[in-house]
Protein backbone atom coordinates (compact mmCIF):
# COMPACT_ATOMS: atom_id res chain seq x y z
CA UNK A 1 0.00 0.00 0.00
CA UNK A 2 1.19 3.44 -0.84
CA UNK A 3 1.43 5.28 2.45
CA UNK A 4 0.71 8.58 0.87
CA UNK A 5 -2.45 7.27 -0.65
CA UNK A 6 -3.67 5.62 2.50
CA UNK A 7 -6.68 7.09 4.15
CA UNK A 8 -6.44 7.83 7.86
CA UNK A 9 -8.79 4.95 8.59
CA UNK A 10 -6.33 2.56 6.96
CA UNK A 11 -3.18 3.63 8.83
CA UNK A 12 -1.39 0.76 10.52
CA UNK A 13 -1.38 1.17 14.29
CA UNK A 14 1.97 0.75 16.02
CA UNK A 15 0.24 -1.04 18.88
CA UNK A 16 -3.27 -2.20 17.94
CA UNK A 17 -3.69 -3.91 21.33
CA UNK A 18 -3.35 -0.52 23.01
CA UNK A 19 -6.05 0.83 20.68
CA UNK A 20 -8.37 -2.05 21.62
CA UNK A 21 -7.77 -1.44 25.33
CA UNK A 22 -8.31 2.33 25.09
CA UNK A 23 -11.58 2.20 23.15
CA UNK A 24 -12.82 -0.60 25.42
CA UNK A 25 -12.51 1.61 28.52
CA UNK A 26 -15.15 4.00 27.20
CA UNK A 27 -17.44 1.19 26.05
CA UNK A 28 -17.15 -0.66 29.36
CA UNK A 29 -18.28 2.50 31.14
CA UNK A 30 -21.33 2.83 28.88
CA UNK A 31 -22.42 -0.82 28.94
CA UNK A 32 -22.04 -0.84 32.72
CA UNK A 33 -24.66 1.91 32.88
CA UNK A 34 -27.29 -0.28 31.22
CA UNK A 35 -27.54 -2.37 34.42
CA UNK A 36 -25.86 -0.40 37.21
CA UNK A 37 -29.08 1.47 38.10
CA UNK A 38 -31.25 -1.68 38.27
CA UNK A 39 -30.77 -2.28 42.00
CA UNK A 40 -30.82 1.41 42.91
CA UNK A 41 -34.29 2.39 41.73
CA UNK A 42 -35.92 2.18 45.16
CA UNK A 43 -33.24 4.49 46.60
CA UNK A 44 -33.65 6.91 43.68
CA UNK A 45 -37.44 6.92 44.06
CA UNK A 46 -37.24 7.54 47.82
CA UNK A 47 -34.68 10.30 47.52
CA UNK A 48 -36.51 12.15 44.75
CA UNK A 49 -40.02 11.66 46.13
CA UNK A 50 -41.27 9.39 43.35
CA UNK A 51 -43.13 6.08 43.26
CA UNK A 52 -41.34 2.84 42.29
CA UNK A 53 -43.28 2.70 39.00
CA UNK A 54 -42.24 6.25 38.12
CA UNK A 55 -38.60 5.51 38.91
CA UNK A 56 -38.45 2.76 36.25
CA UNK A 57 -38.46 5.53 33.63
CA UNK A 58 -34.83 6.07 34.68
CA UNK A 59 -34.12 2.74 32.95
CA UNK A 60 -36.63 3.12 30.13
CA UNK A 61 -35.44 6.55 28.98
CA UNK A 62 -31.84 5.32 28.72
CA UNK A 63 -32.79 2.16 26.80
CA UNK A 64 -35.05 4.07 24.41
CA UNK A 65 -32.36 6.64 23.56
CA UNK A 66 -29.73 3.90 23.30
CA UNK A 67 -31.92 1.86 20.96
CA UNK A 68 -32.50 4.85 18.69
CA UNK A 69 -28.82 5.77 18.29
CA UNK A 70 -27.37 2.26 18.01
CA UNK A 71 -28.55 1.44 14.46
CA UNK A 72 -27.69 4.86 13.02
CA UNK A 73 -24.30 5.19 14.71
CA UNK A 74 -22.54 3.62 11.73
CA UNK A 75 -24.00 6.28 9.45
CA UNK A 76 -23.07 9.02 11.93
CA UNK A 77 -19.49 7.71 12.18
CA UNK A 78 -19.17 7.68 8.39
CA UNK A 79 -20.61 11.18 8.15
CA UNK A 80 -18.70 12.90 10.97
CA UNK A 81 -15.54 10.84 10.97
CA UNK A 82 -15.23 7.87 13.33
CA UNK A 83 -12.78 9.29 15.84
CA UNK A 84 -14.62 12.62 16.02
CA UNK A 85 -17.93 10.82 16.57
CA UNK A 86 -16.43 8.53 19.22
CA UNK A 87 -14.94 11.47 21.13
CA UNK A 88 -18.24 13.37 20.93
CA UNK A 89 -20.04 10.34 22.39
CA UNK A 90 -17.53 10.06 25.26
CA UNK A 91 -17.73 13.78 26.06
CA UNK A 92 -21.52 13.84 25.96
CA UNK A 93 -21.83 10.67 28.03
CA UNK A 94 -19.40 11.95 30.67
CA UNK A 95 -21.06 15.37 30.98
CA UNK A 96 -24.58 13.92 31.15
CA UNK A 97 -23.42 11.38 33.77
CA UNK A 98 -22.31 14.22 36.03
CA UNK A 99 -25.62 16.00 35.42
CA UNK A 100 -27.55 12.79 36.28
CA UNK A 101 -25.75 12.56 39.61
CA UNK A 102 -26.63 16.17 40.39
CA UNK A 103 -30.32 15.88 39.35
CA UNK A 104 -32.78 17.27 41.92
CA UNK A 105 -36.00 15.79 40.54
CA UNK A 106 -37.10 12.60 38.81
CA UNK A 107 -38.22 14.47 35.68
CA UNK A 108 -34.78 16.05 35.39
CA UNK A 109 -33.06 12.70 35.93
CA UNK A 110 -35.21 10.96 33.28
CA UNK A 111 -34.44 13.72 30.76
CA UNK A 112 -30.71 13.56 31.51
CA UNK A 113 -30.72 9.76 31.22
CA UNK A 114 -32.26 10.25 27.78
CA UNK A 115 -29.31 12.47 26.84
CA UNK A 116 -26.91 9.97 28.38
CA UNK A 117 -28.41 7.16 26.30
CA UNK A 118 -28.21 9.21 23.11
CA UNK A 119 -24.53 9.95 23.71
CA UNK A 120 -23.64 6.43 24.85
CA UNK A 121 -25.46 4.56 22.08
CA UNK A 122 -22.69 5.14 19.57
CA UNK A 123 -19.85 3.83 21.73
CA UNK A 124 -20.42 0.06 21.36
CA UNK A 125 -20.53 -0.19 17.54
CA UNK A 126 -17.83 2.44 17.01
CA UNK A 127 -15.50 0.60 19.39
CA UNK A 128 -16.02 -2.58 17.40
CA UNK A 129 -15.42 -0.94 14.01
CA UNK A 130 -12.20 0.72 15.28
CA UNK A 131 -10.94 -2.65 16.51
CA UNK A 132 -11.92 -4.35 13.24
CA UNK A 133 -9.77 -1.92 11.26
CA UNK A 134 -6.86 -2.05 13.71
CA UNK A 135 -6.37 -5.83 13.42
CA UNK A 136 -6.04 -8.20 10.47
CA UNK A 137 -8.84 -10.80 10.13
CA UNK A 138 -6.69 -13.67 11.43
CA UNK A 139 -6.24 -11.90 14.79
CA UNK A 140 -9.82 -10.78 15.31
CA UNK A 141 -10.77 -13.80 17.39
CA UNK A 142 -8.18 -12.90 20.00
CA UNK A 143 -9.06 -9.22 20.10
CA UNK A 144 -12.78 -9.94 20.36
CA UNK A 145 -11.83 -11.47 23.71
CA UNK A 146 -11.05 -7.93 24.92
CA UNK A 147 -14.14 -6.31 23.44
CA UNK A 148 -16.23 -9.22 24.70
CA UNK A 149 -15.22 -8.43 28.28
CA UNK A 150 -16.75 -4.97 27.91
CA UNK A 151 -19.95 -6.21 26.30
CA UNK A 152 -20.59 -9.33 28.39
CA UNK A 153 -18.84 -8.83 31.73
CA UNK A 154 -19.98 -5.21 32.18
CA UNK A 155 -23.73 -6.01 32.37
CA UNK A 156 -22.95 -8.77 34.88
CA UNK A 157 -20.78 -6.55 37.07
CA UNK A 158 -23.20 -3.60 36.86
CA UNK A 159 -25.75 -4.70 39.50
CA UNK A 160 -22.97 -5.70 41.92
CA UNK A 161 -21.19 -2.38 41.63
CA UNK A 162 -24.44 -0.42 41.67
CA UNK A 163 -25.69 -2.20 44.78
CA UNK A 164 -22.42 -1.73 46.64
CA UNK A 165 -22.18 1.98 45.80
CA UNK A 166 -25.83 2.60 46.69
CA UNK A 167 -25.67 0.72 49.99
CA UNK A 168 -22.36 2.27 51.11
CA UNK A 169 -22.43 5.77 49.60
CA UNK A 170 -25.26 7.25 47.54
CA UNK A 171 -27.07 6.39 44.31
CA UNK A 172 -25.64 9.62 42.86
CA UNK A 173 -22.17 8.07 42.80
CA UNK A 174 -23.23 5.44 40.26
CA UNK A 175 -23.22 8.38 37.84
CA UNK A 176 -20.38 10.45 39.28
CA UNK A 177 -17.87 7.57 38.86
CA UNK A 178 -18.23 7.95 35.10
CA UNK A 179 -16.63 11.40 35.17
CA UNK A 180 -12.98 10.41 35.86
CA UNK A 181 -13.28 7.28 33.71
CA UNK A 182 -14.79 9.23 30.83
CA UNK A 183 -12.15 11.97 31.10
CA UNK A 184 -9.31 9.45 30.99
CA UNK A 185 -10.92 7.63 28.06
CA UNK A 186 -11.37 10.90 26.13
CA UNK A 187 -7.70 11.86 26.55
CA UNK A 188 -6.41 8.40 25.61
CA UNK A 189 -8.65 8.05 22.55
CA UNK A 190 -7.69 11.52 21.32
CA UNK A 191 -4.00 10.52 21.39
CA UNK A 192 -4.13 6.87 20.27
CA UNK A 193 -6.92 6.47 17.71
CA UNK A 194 -6.53 7.64 14.09
CA UNK A 195 -9.17 9.77 12.43
CA UNK A 196 -11.16 8.53 9.45
CA UNK A 197 -12.35 11.04 6.87
CA UNK A 198 -16.05 11.78 7.18
CA UNK A 199 -18.32 12.30 4.19
CA UNK A 200 -20.02 15.29 5.80
CA UNK A 201 -23.71 16.01 6.14
CA UNK A 202 -24.26 16.52 2.41
CA UNK A 203 -27.68 14.90 2.43
CA UNK A 204 -29.64 13.51 5.34
CA UNK A 205 -32.32 10.88 4.90
CA UNK A 206 -34.83 12.51 7.24
CA UNK A 207 -37.56 10.02 6.38
CA UNK A 208 -35.47 6.92 7.09
CA UNK A 209 -33.96 8.49 10.19
CA UNK A 210 -37.39 9.42 11.58
CA UNK A 211 -38.98 6.03 10.84
CA UNK A 212 -36.13 4.17 12.56
CA UNK A 213 -36.02 6.51 15.58
CA UNK A 214 -39.79 6.42 16.20
CA UNK A 215 -40.12 2.69 15.51
CA UNK A 216 -37.27 1.57 17.75
CA UNK A 217 -38.09 4.14 20.45
CA UNK A 218 -41.70 2.93 20.72
CA UNK A 219 -40.55 -0.70 20.66
CA UNK A 220 -38.17 -0.14 23.58
CA UNK A 221 -40.97 1.47 25.64
CA UNK A 222 -43.25 -1.48 24.86
CA UNK A 223 -40.61 -4.00 25.94
CA UNK A 224 -39.71 -2.12 29.12
CA UNK A 225 -43.24 -1.13 30.22
CA UNK A 226 -45.29 -3.99 28.78
CA UNK A 227 -45.34 -6.14 31.90
CA UNK A 228 -46.20 -3.21 34.20
CA UNK A 229 -49.07 -2.20 31.90
CA UNK A 230 -50.34 -5.80 31.47
CA UNK A 231 -49.31 -5.92 27.82
CA UNK A 232 -52.19 -5.97 25.33
CA UNK A 233 -54.78 -5.10 27.96
CA UNK A 234 -53.29 -1.59 27.91
CA UNK A 235 -54.33 0.93 25.25
CA UNK A 236 -50.99 2.69 25.81
CA UNK A 237 -49.02 -0.47 24.88
CA UNK A 238 -51.31 -1.31 21.96
CA UNK A 239 -50.90 2.17 20.50
CA UNK A 240 -47.11 2.19 20.83
CA UNK A 241 -46.85 -1.30 19.35
CA UNK A 242 -48.97 -0.29 16.36
CA UNK A 243 -46.85 2.82 15.81
CA UNK A 244 -43.64 0.79 16.15
CA UNK A 245 -44.74 -1.91 13.72
CA UNK A 246 -45.93 0.65 11.15
CA UNK A 247 -42.72 2.69 11.34
CA UNK A 248 -40.34 -0.27 11.25
CA UNK A 249 -42.10 -1.99 8.34
CA UNK A 250 -42.14 1.31 6.45
CA UNK A 251 -38.47 1.81 7.30
CA UNK A 252 -37.55 -1.56 5.80
CA UNK A 253 -39.18 -0.73 2.46
CA UNK A 254 -37.73 2.78 2.47
CA UNK A 255 -34.15 1.88 3.45
CA UNK A 256 -33.88 -0.86 0.82
CA UNK A 257 -34.53 1.76 -1.87
CA UNK A 258 -31.85 4.23 -0.70
CA UNK A 259 -28.36 4.42 -2.17
CA UNK A 260 -26.72 5.32 1.18
CA UNK A 261 -29.25 4.34 3.89
CA UNK A 262 -28.81 5.17 7.57
CA UNK A 263 -29.09 1.41 8.21
CA UNK A 264 -27.75 -0.87 5.48
CA UNK A 265 -30.17 -3.82 5.49
CA UNK A 266 -28.49 -5.20 2.38
CA UNK A 267 -25.67 -6.41 4.63
CA UNK A 268 -27.98 -9.25 5.67
CA UNK A 269 -27.62 -10.74 2.19
CA UNK A 270 -24.18 -11.92 3.30
CA UNK A 271 -25.11 -15.24 4.90
CA UNK A 272 -22.39 -15.28 7.56
CA UNK A 273 -23.40 -11.79 8.76
CA UNK A 274 -27.15 -12.56 8.73
CA UNK A 275 -26.79 -15.80 10.69
CA UNK A 276 -24.38 -14.13 13.13
CA UNK A 277 -26.90 -11.34 13.81
CA UNK A 278 -29.53 -13.97 14.65
CA UNK A 279 -27.12 -15.82 16.94
CA UNK A 280 -26.01 -12.64 18.75
CA UNK A 281 -29.70 -11.89 19.30
CA UNK A 282 -30.01 -15.17 21.20
CA UNK A 283 -26.78 -14.44 23.06
CA UNK A 284 -28.22 -11.12 24.25
CA UNK A 285 -31.44 -12.90 25.15
CA UNK A 286 -29.54 -15.34 27.39
CA UNK A 287 -27.26 -12.74 28.97
CA UNK A 288 -29.80 -10.07 29.87
CA UNK A 289 -32.79 -12.36 30.46
CA UNK A 290 -30.96 -14.50 33.02
CA UNK A 291 -29.23 -11.48 34.60
CA UNK A 292 -32.56 -9.78 35.25
CA UNK A 293 -34.23 -12.75 36.96
CA UNK A 294 -31.74 -13.90 39.56
CA UNK A 295 -31.34 -10.63 41.54
CA UNK A 296 -35.13 -10.20 41.62
CA UNK A 297 -35.59 -13.74 42.91
CA UNK A 298 -33.08 -13.53 45.76
CA UNK A 299 -34.20 -10.05 46.83
CA UNK A 300 -37.93 -10.80 46.79
CA UNK A 301 -37.91 -14.33 48.20
CA UNK A 302 -34.66 -14.79 50.13
CA UNK A 303 -34.27 -11.36 51.74
CA UNK A 304 -30.95 -10.44 50.09
CA UNK A 305 -30.02 -6.76 49.97
CA UNK A 306 -28.79 -5.05 46.79
CA UNK A 307 -25.11 -5.72 47.51
CA UNK A 308 -25.55 -9.42 48.28
CA UNK A 309 -27.81 -9.89 45.25
CA UNK A 310 -25.11 -8.32 43.10
CA UNK A 311 -22.39 -10.48 44.64
CA UNK A 312 -24.20 -13.55 43.36
CA UNK A 313 -23.57 -12.30 39.81
CA UNK A 314 -19.97 -11.12 40.18
CA UNK A 315 -18.20 -14.53 40.30
CA UNK A 316 -19.87 -15.31 36.99
CA UNK A 317 -18.39 -12.09 35.61
CA UNK A 318 -14.94 -13.18 36.75
CA UNK A 319 -15.44 -16.55 35.04
CA UNK A 320 -16.35 -14.78 31.79
CA UNK A 321 -13.24 -12.57 31.97
CA UNK A 322 -11.00 -15.63 32.53
CA UNK A 323 -12.56 -17.62 29.67
CA UNK A 324 -12.58 -14.82 27.08
CA UNK A 325 -8.87 -15.12 26.12
CA UNK A 326 -9.18 -18.91 25.95
CA UNK A 327 -12.13 -18.65 23.58
CA UNK A 328 -10.23 -16.09 21.53
CA UNK A 329 -7.37 -18.55 21.00
CA UNK A 330 -9.69 -21.47 20.20
CA UNK A 331 -11.40 -19.59 17.37
CA UNK A 332 -8.31 -20.01 15.19
CA UNK A 333 -8.20 -23.77 15.85
CA UNK A 334 -11.82 -24.94 16.06
CA UNK A 335 -14.59 -24.14 13.53
CA UNK A 336 -16.95 -21.44 14.79
CA UNK A 337 -19.93 -23.77 14.38
CA UNK A 338 -18.72 -26.14 17.10
CA UNK A 339 -17.73 -23.37 19.50
CA UNK A 340 -21.16 -21.74 19.20
CA UNK A 341 -22.95 -25.06 19.74
CA UNK A 342 -20.73 -25.70 22.78
CA UNK A 343 -21.50 -22.22 24.16
CA UNK A 344 -25.25 -22.62 23.82
CA UNK A 345 -25.01 -26.09 25.40
CA UNK A 346 -23.20 -24.70 28.46
CA UNK A 347 -25.77 -21.92 28.80
CA UNK A 348 -28.62 -24.43 28.49
CA UNK A 349 -27.12 -26.57 31.27
CA UNK A 350 -26.78 -23.49 33.49
CA UNK A 351 -30.39 -22.37 32.90
CA UNK A 352 -31.66 -25.90 33.52
CA UNK A 353 -29.67 -26.19 36.78
CA UNK A 354 -31.20 -22.92 38.02
CA UNK A 355 -34.72 -24.26 37.46
CA UNK A 356 -34.40 -26.38 40.63
CA UNK A 357 -34.33 -23.55 43.19
CA UNK A 358 -36.08 -24.34 46.49
CA UNK A 359 -36.72 -22.23 49.63
CA UNK A 360 -33.65 -23.95 51.13
CA UNK A 361 -31.24 -22.90 48.34
CA UNK A 362 -28.34 -20.97 49.88
CA UNK A 363 -25.93 -18.27 48.68
CA UNK A 364 -23.20 -20.68 47.53
CA UNK A 365 -25.65 -22.62 45.37
CA UNK A 366 -26.89 -19.41 43.75
CA UNK A 367 -23.30 -18.39 42.95
CA UNK A 368 -22.56 -21.70 41.24
CA UNK A 369 -25.86 -21.57 39.36
CA UNK A 370 -24.91 -18.16 38.00
CA UNK A 371 -21.42 -19.31 37.01
CA UNK A 372 -22.98 -22.21 35.08
CA UNK A 373 -25.38 -19.81 33.35
CA UNK A 374 -22.62 -17.61 31.91
CA UNK A 375 -19.84 -20.14 31.26
CA UNK A 376 -20.97 -20.52 27.66
CA UNK A 377 -21.08 -16.80 26.81
CA UNK A 378 -17.37 -16.44 25.84
CA UNK A 379 -17.83 -19.33 23.41
CA UNK A 380 -20.78 -17.52 21.88
CA UNK A 381 -19.68 -13.90 21.61
CA UNK A 382 -16.20 -14.35 20.13
CA UNK A 383 -16.96 -16.93 17.40
CA UNK A 384 -20.25 -15.22 16.48
CA UNK A 385 -18.52 -11.82 16.24
CA UNK A 386 -15.71 -13.31 14.16
CA UNK A 387 -18.22 -15.02 11.88
CA UNK A 388 -20.20 -11.79 11.45
CA UNK A 389 -17.31 -9.78 10.01
CA UNK A 390 -15.55 -12.49 7.99
CA UNK A 391 -16.79 -11.18 4.66
CA UNK A 392 -17.69 -7.57 5.45
CA UNK A 393 -15.51 -5.08 3.51
CA UNK A 394 -13.78 -2.37 5.53
CA UNK A 395 -15.91 0.52 4.23
CA UNK A 396 -18.97 -1.29 5.62
CA UNK A 397 -17.52 -1.96 9.09
CA UNK A 398 -19.20 1.04 10.74
CA UNK A 399 -22.71 0.18 9.60
CA UNK A 400 -22.22 -3.56 10.12
CA UNK A 401 -21.02 -3.00 13.70
CA UNK A 402 -24.03 -0.77 14.41
CA UNK A 403 -26.54 -3.34 13.15
CA UNK A 404 -24.76 -6.16 14.97
CA UNK A 405 -24.89 -4.20 18.26
CA UNK A 406 -28.57 -3.45 17.68
CA UNK A 407 -29.35 -7.17 17.34
CA UNK A 408 -27.57 -7.94 20.61
CA UNK A 409 -29.32 -5.17 22.53
CA UNK A 410 -32.74 -6.00 21.08
CA UNK A 411 -32.20 -9.61 22.09
CA UNK A 412 -31.46 -8.42 25.62
CA UNK A 413 -34.53 -6.16 25.80
CA UNK A 414 -36.83 -8.86 24.45
CA UNK A 415 -35.25 -11.46 26.74
CA UNK A 416 -35.87 -9.33 29.84
CA UNK A 417 -39.46 -8.54 28.79
CA UNK A 418 -40.39 -12.15 28.00
CA UNK A 419 -38.70 -13.55 31.11
CA UNK A 420 -40.50 -11.07 33.41
CA UNK A 421 -43.83 -11.74 31.72
CA UNK A 422 -43.26 -15.50 31.98
CA UNK A 423 -42.70 -15.23 35.74
CA UNK A 424 -45.86 -13.15 36.21
CA UNK A 425 -48.10 -15.45 34.15
CA UNK A 426 -46.81 -18.59 35.81
CA UNK A 427 -47.27 -17.11 39.26
CA UNK A 428 -50.98 -16.85 38.46
CA UNK A 429 -51.02 -20.36 37.01
CA UNK A 430 -49.37 -21.96 40.05
CA UNK A 431 -51.49 -19.90 42.44
CA UNK A 432 -54.68 -21.15 40.79
CA UNK A 433 -53.48 -24.75 40.92
CA UNK A 434 -52.05 -24.80 44.44
CA UNK A 435 -54.94 -22.82 45.95
CA UNK A 436 -57.07 -25.94 45.55
CA UNK A 437 -55.13 -27.36 48.50
CA UNK A 438 -55.42 -24.21 50.60
CA UNK A 439 -58.82 -25.03 52.12
CA UNK A 440 -59.89 -26.17 55.61
CA UNK A 441 -60.86 -29.64 54.43
CA UNK A 442 -57.38 -30.54 53.22
CA UNK A 443 -55.61 -32.77 55.83
CA UNK A 444 -52.12 -31.44 55.00
CA UNK A 445 -53.35 -27.86 55.35
CA UNK A 446 -54.96 -28.63 58.72
CA UNK A 447 -51.82 -30.34 60.00
CA UNK A 448 -49.57 -27.40 59.11
CA UNK A 449 -52.10 -24.86 60.38
CA UNK A 450 -52.25 -26.44 63.84
CA UNK A 451 -48.48 -26.99 63.91
CA UNK A 452 -47.78 -23.31 63.29
CA UNK A 453 -50.61 -22.23 65.59
CA UNK A 454 -49.08 -24.24 68.41
CA UNK A 455 -45.82 -22.35 67.90
CA UNK A 456 -47.61 -19.02 68.36
CA UNK A 457 -49.49 -20.35 71.41
CA UNK A 458 -46.14 -21.27 72.95
CA UNK A 459 -45.06 -17.66 72.29
CA UNK A 460 -47.99 -16.37 74.38
CA UNK A 461 -50.76 -15.84 71.81
CA UNK A 462 -54.33 -16.91 72.49
CA UNK A 463 -55.78 -19.77 70.45
CA UNK A 464 -57.77 -17.36 68.24
CA UNK A 465 -54.76 -15.11 67.70
CA UNK A 466 -52.55 -18.11 67.01
CA UNK A 467 -54.89 -19.46 64.33
CA UNK A 468 -55.02 -16.06 62.65
CA UNK A 469 -51.24 -15.72 62.75
CA UNK A 470 -50.78 -19.27 61.47
CA UNK A 471 -53.14 -18.62 58.56
CA UNK A 472 -51.13 -15.53 57.62
CA UNK A 473 -47.85 -17.44 57.87
CA UNK A 474 -49.16 -20.25 55.67
CA UNK A 475 -50.38 -17.76 53.07
CA UNK A 476 -46.97 -16.08 52.95
CA UNK A 477 -45.27 -19.46 52.51
CA UNK A 478 -47.81 -20.28 49.81
CA UNK A 479 -47.00 -17.09 47.88
CA UNK A 480 -43.28 -17.77 48.26
CA UNK A 481 -43.65 -21.28 46.86
CA UNK A 482 -45.73 -19.97 43.97
CA UNK A 483 -43.13 -17.32 43.11
CA UNK A 484 -40.18 -19.73 43.26
CA UNK A 485 -42.02 -22.21 41.02
CA UNK A 486 -42.68 -19.40 38.53
CA UNK A 487 -38.99 -18.45 38.44
CA UNK A 488 -38.09 -22.11 37.96
CA UNK A 489 -40.46 -22.24 34.98
CA UNK A 490 -38.84 -19.11 33.53
CA UNK A 491 -35.41 -20.73 33.66
CA UNK A 492 -36.82 -23.84 32.00
CA UNK A 493 -38.08 -21.56 29.25
CA UNK A 494 -34.60 -20.00 28.91
CA UNK A 495 -33.21 -23.54 28.67
CA UNK A 496 -35.51 -24.15 25.70
CA UNK A 497 -34.35 -20.91 24.07
CA UNK A 498 -30.74 -22.04 24.40
CA UNK A 499 -31.62 -25.41 22.86
CA UNK A 500 -33.12 -23.54 19.89
CA UNK A 501 -29.80 -21.67 19.69
CA UNK A 502 -27.97 -25.01 19.47
CA UNK A 503 -30.23 -25.98 16.58
CA UNK A 504 -29.57 -22.71 14.74
CA UNK A 505 -25.81 -23.04 15.26
CA UNK A 506 -25.90 -26.56 13.83
CA UNK A 507 -26.99 -25.04 10.50
CA UNK A 508 -23.72 -23.07 10.21
CA UNK A 509 -21.26 -24.28 7.60
CA UNK A 510 -18.05 -25.87 8.87
CA UNK A 511 -15.39 -23.34 8.00
CA UNK A 512 -12.60 -21.48 9.73
CA UNK A 513 -12.31 -17.68 9.76
CA UNK A 514 -10.08 -16.50 6.98
CA UNK A 515 -9.12 -13.20 5.43
CA UNK A 516 -11.95 -12.18 3.09
CA UNK A 517 -11.20 -11.21 -0.43
CA UNK A 518 -12.66 -7.75 0.17
CA UNK A 519 -10.06 -7.05 2.84
CA UNK A 520 -7.32 -8.36 0.63
CA UNK A 521 -8.49 -6.11 -2.17
CA UNK A 522 -8.62 -3.12 0.17
CA UNK A 523 -5.08 -3.83 1.37
CA UNK A 524 -3.83 -4.01 -2.20
CA UNK A 525 -4.82 -0.42 -3.04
Amino acid sequence: MNAAAASPAEHTYANPWLVALVVSIATFMEVLDTTITNVSLTHIAGNLGASPDESTWVLTSYLVANGIVLPISGWLANTMGRKRFFLLCIAGFTASSFACGAAESLDMLVFLRLIQGLCGGGLQPTQQSIVLDAFPPEKRGAVFGITGITLIAAPIIGPTLGGWITDNFSWRWIFFINVPVGTIAFLLVSRVVHESKGTGFKSIDYIGLSLVAIGLGCLQVVLDKGQQKDWFDSAFIDTLLAVSATCLLSAIFWLLRQKDPVIDLRLLKERSFGVACLLIFFTGFALYGSSALLPLLVQSQFGYDATLAGLILSPGGVAVIVLMPISGKLISKIPAKYLVMFGFTLCAIGMWATSFVTPQTDYNHFVWMRILQVLGLPFLFIPVSTLAFMKIPKPKNNKASAFFALCRNLGGSIGIAIAASYVSRHQQMHQNYLSQHMNPSDPVYQFNLHRIAQYFINQGSTQAQALQQATGRLYQEFLGQVTILAYNDAYQFLTLVMIIGIGLASLLPINRPKQPSSDAAAAAH
